[in-house]
């Protein structure tokens, strides 16, 4: 994981993703998760590119079930965009970067 990306906790989430002032990027995935791998290196390049614009962070599923379960997550890997604490977009699978770019980047 890079300096642009965090991995949440059941603890972290309300304060990271819900209150957060910029429109956060999160990453559902697992570590057995072969797809999730492929999509680790596009999160961090997106995060890389939005830097201060947007926040990216991962949510272990199997670490935090709670929160995916919540949130409905069937499926991984999902992306989902949080805007002022509200899910505005989701893309469940693996995406190229450009289309992850045009679904997400209006939000900012």
């Amino acid at each position: 994981m890079s300096a642009n990306v965090t991995e949440l906790t059941e603890a972290t989430f309300e304060s990271s993703v819900l209150k957060s002032e910029k429109p956060v990027l999160v990453d559902f995935w697992a570590v057995w998760c072969g797809p999730c791998r492929q999509v680790a290196p596009i999160v961090e390049a997106l995060a890389e590119k939005w830097g201060t614009k947007a926040v990216v962070v991962k949510l272990n599923v199997d670490d935090v079930p709670s929160v995916a379960e919540k949130y409905g997550i069937m499926s991984i890997p999902t992306l989902m965009l949080f805007k002022n604490g509200q899910v505005v977009e989701r893309v469940i699978g693996v995406a190229p970067q450009s289309s992850l770019e045009k679904k997400f980047e209006p939000y900012f």
